[in-house]
């Protein structure tokens, strides 16, 4: 807390200046080079998920949360703990954040570019499996300094977050450097020690048009409910990879599905079974062929789950990331995104796409 200080503390002529800016309780703090909204929050109200209150107190002196600078000076709001005892030390130990937290700080430092953060969440033999760029946590903060350095600033929209165990999933929506939106799937493998060790993930365009239905890539649901039937959705949907989507048992398909209710987030599919049996079909009559071979990864939090195969799109190795919400024991919505696996000639990392 070096830079924040009390108002009761300042200098009489300081105090006077400031008392029409600062409401009562509030610190002024003043930006160091490679703060960023979060990191201020997490230094002065104990997490960075609060960046937002900041921001709000804020908002004549901070037109884009991305963008503050060098010698900024900022109001930072009173805690509720500060309200009841104006004296208490805030330099104390911050609530631990949970891996979600973590996870969302991660890709939030592309669109800042602070390295700080990102070399505390990472472990330092971070694992990376985006065949596009180097492994380890060097190479990940090469990435975020780079982001920093580009004309165009990266934005970074999350828009779903679960937890399995060890792992977190991000829907994200992503743009790098101006370079386009895109929308992933990230996965977060933790160690024991509460670091992020691994991560995978598929990337899209994401798409300036809906659906057949006028779905979008990430709209529809958003509660995760039913956590005491997370195994139970968890195997249903291996059992429907296995049956379905592998073609061991296709005539098995209409019992997974309420009828022909099934809500399709897919850019070129509509709506219901009978959507999806026509893609597929018009597929067929082109000669491409969606091919799912093997299921490596199936993550599951209440009605939501992710699941992460390898196949073939059109002959071409392809990675599959589905998500989908299970209801009353039958798969009622999905979200995709397929990524064509790279030529192992032009991988920056060894780890594999899987």
């Amino acid at each position: 807390m070096k830079h924040a200080k009390r108002a009761g503390a300042l200098t009489l002529a300081a105090a006077l200046s400031l008392s029409m800016a600062l409401p009562a309780g509030a610190a002024s703090y003043t930006v160091q080079k490679g703060d960023s909204l979060w990191k201020i929050a997490k230094e002065q109200l104990g997490n960075g998920t609060q960046w937002n209150r900041i921001y709000e107190a804020n908002q004549n002196a901070i037109r884009d949360p991305n963008l503050i600078y060098v010698g900024q000076q900022l109001t930072i709001p009173e805690t509720e703990q500060t309200k009841s005892n104006p004296n208490t030390n805030t330099d104390k130990e911050e609530p631990a954040m949970t891996n979600i937290e973590k996870a969302t700080a991660l890709i939030r430092t592309f669109a800042t570019g602070d390295t700080e953060t990102a070399a505390r969440l990472l472990d330092e033999n971070y694992i990376q499996h985006n065949l596009a760029y180097g492994t380890g946590e060097a190479a990940f903060l090469g990435s975020v300094e780079y982001l920093a350095s580009a004309p165009v600033k990266t934005t970074v929209n999350n828009i779903r977050a679960f937890e399995d165990g060890d792992y977190v999933l991000l829907q994200t929506v992503y743009n790098f450097a101006g370079a386009g939106e895109q929308v992933a799937f990230d996965i977060f493998r933790f160690d024991e020690d509460g670091e992020i060790a691994e991560h995978w993930d598929n990337l899209a365009p994401l798409a300036d048009q809906p659906n057949p239905s006028g779905r979008t890539q990430i709209d529809g649901a958003m509660e995760i409910t039913d956590l005491d039937k997370t195994e139970e959705n968890r195997q249903l949907v291996k059992n429907f990879l296995y049956d379905v989507m592998q073609g061991h048992n296709p005539d098995k398909t209409a019992g997974y599905f309420d009828g022909d209710t099934y809500l399709q987030h897919n850019t070129a599919i509509a709506d219901g079974v009978s959507g999806l049996n026509a893609a597929l079909s018009a597929l067929a009559q082109q000669g491409i062929q969606m091919v799912y071979d093997e299921t490596h990864l199936v993550l599951a939090q209440g009605n939501y789950v992710l699941a992460v195969s390898k196949g073939t799109y059109g002959g071409a190795p392809t990675s599959y990331y589905d998500l989908w919400r299970v209801e009353n024991g039958k798969i009622a919505e999905h979200w995709d995104v397929m990524e064509t696996i790279a030529d192992p000639s032009t991988w920056q990392n060894q780890n594999g796409k899987f």
